[in-house]
């Protein structure tokens, strides 16, 4: 279990600089906090979703499913 413990540190701390360097070589959408609330409609993630978004939300998803079974596996 302690090697599986490890492991499983070591992919989320790969997909944890993944994540924070995909994101920063995203484009930024311009207007700040102004957009934040309705500027950007459905091309975030829907139809109009460039590679980076989705390898963005694929990264997202991993790091997020990778924190539940580490927790769970640390007895949390």
């Amino acid at each position: 279990m302690q090697v599986l413990r490890i492991i499983l540190n070591v992919v989320f701390v790969i997909v944890s600089l993944m994540l924070i360097a995909v994101v920063l070589i995203q484009e930024g959408k311009g207007g700040g906090f102004g957009n934040a609330f309705g500027g950007v409609g459905g091309e975030v993630f829907g139809h109009g979703a460039t590679g980076v978004n989705k390898l963005t939300s694929w990264l997202a998803g991993t790091l997020l499913v990778l924190a539940m079974v580490l927790a769970k596996i640390s007895g949390m």
